[in-house]
């Protein structure tokens, strides 16, 4: 039997549990894996596995580098590899603690050679825009992995909700349009999935029956319906929306270049329940002390913003622009491909040249500015006059580019340059 791995996360705890317990309920032969880091601060990190019944077994594992999330990692995969040479266990539903990342988790779990097949975050709508608003710092909220941590709720929330394929959606009576309208818009490519459908009521497979719980490189002749929750076991019907979409499959590299700032999926222009998304292009660069006199009141312009955006006086950066709870991270994601030499291309990702030729312009390359802003009652026209005020008049464009560079270096400072 082929091991299948789904990695279940999301700072909504009770929205996480709820869905971990549909999983056990709706796919025979699942355990959960789940290491607690609120035990750090003893030394340790504990582990428990459990079925549907109960605990199965107990364990902790030291930190590392007093780091409860790098414990994590290191004891992990052994345990995941432990289950799947047992051969007693279908689906090993990864649970991450509150302020884990996805990401990350997958990642290793990749790179240990287990079939990730699905990463799900767990979420309660009603809580998407506090949890965005949130500006406090994880150690602050008792949720940092590490002494370290310098993550925020907020934008800790939101990789958790855009690296995810499948958003597990709790029961929320308080939830209205507005709520599930900003989520839709946040992550519009995501599956949501309700968590309160139970088996059988999910509405048919998107696929035949036959194929449809195939786990990647899973099942074979002699084992036949090994990635099938139902196989085997008489009774056992449609296994419900979230078992299917926990086995569906998952490609990690895919889902990395997918929130990399050259070749991110952002956000389409939308408006509607209260909600907008303003996408903001443009092929012209920011003039440095402009934009960074602005800062504060274009990160506090909507509840997210991302994606890249160029610099007069740093031609060749590509730079990223990730904002949420008020903060604004900012960071070099490396050159921009015109920047670089015609045989360096051959190193750079193939999804990263054709995101590039998508949208290459003849004298800039792929240099350009790439906004997406996403909130409630979100003031298109003024944020779209405020950032239009922040680029390059028509005399300093002309000016050019060795002009550009003699510019005030304002981001220096964020930039660590």
């Amino acid at each position: 039997m082929s091991l299948a791995v789904a990695v279940v996360g999301g700072l909504h705890a009770a929205a996480r549990t709820a869905a971990v317990d549909r999983l056990l309920a709706d796919v025979p032969g699942s355990v959960v894996l789940h290491h607690d880091l609120s035990t750090a601060p003893a030394g340790r990190v504990a582990r428990t596995v459990r079925d549907r019944d109960g605990i199965v077994s107990r364990g902790e594992t030291p930190l590392v580098n007093d780091c409860a999330c790098c414990a994590l990692r290191e004891d992990l995969v052994p345990e995941l590899r432990r289950l799947a040479d047992a051969a007693t266990t279908r689906l090993a539903i990864v649970e991450l603690w509150d302020s884990v990342e996805p990401k990350a988790m997958a990642e290793v779990i990749a790179s240990g050679g287990l079939t990730v097949t699905s990463v799900i975050t767990a979420v309660d709508p009603a809580l998407v825009l506090p949890y965005l608003g949130n500006g406090d710092d994880l150690a602050e909220a008792g949720l940092a992995a590490a002494a370290t941590d310098r993550r925020t709720v907020a934008d800790t929330f939101a990789r958790q909700l855009e690296y995810a394929p499948v958003l597990a959606l709790a029961d929320s009576p308080e939830a209205d349009d507005e709520d599930m309208e900003l989520l839709a818009q946040l992550h519009p490519t995501a599956r949501r999935v309700p968590i309160g459908a139970p088996a059988g009521d999910g509405g048919p497979p998107t696929r035949p029956r036959s194929t449809a719980w195939q786990v990647p490189g899973g099942a074979d002749a002699g084992n036949p319906g090994a990635g099938d929750p139902g196989a085997g076991n008489p009774g056992v019907g449609d296994p419900g929306p979230l078992a299917r979409a926990a086995l569906a499959g998952f490609d990690v590299e895919a889902a990395a270049a997918a929130q990399h700032p050259a070749c991110a999926l952002l956000p389409q222009e939308a408006d509607d329940h209260g909600v907008s998304t303003l996408v903001w292009h443009r092929r012209r660069p920011f003039h440095p002390e402009r934009l960074y006199a602005a800062l504060e009141d274009l990160t506090c312009a909507a509840a997210r913003s991302r994606g890249r955006f160029w610099l007069a006086d740093k031609p060749d950066s590509l730079l990223h622009w990730d904002a949420a709870g008020g903060a604004l991270c900012v960071e070099s994601a490396g050159p921009w491909l015109a920047a670089l030499p015609d045989a360096a291309w051959e190193l750079v990702p193939p999804v990263r040249r054709a995101a590039a030729a998508l949208d290459w312009h003849p004298e800039h390359g792929d240099r350009c500015n790439h906004l997406v802003f996403t909130s409630p009652g979100l003031d298109r026209e003024g944020l779209t006059g405020l950032l239009e005020s922040c680029l390059l008049t028509d005399a300093e464009y002309a000016a050019g580019r060795e002009s550009w560079r003699r510019l005030p270096p304002a981001f220096d400072t964020l930039l660590e340059v």
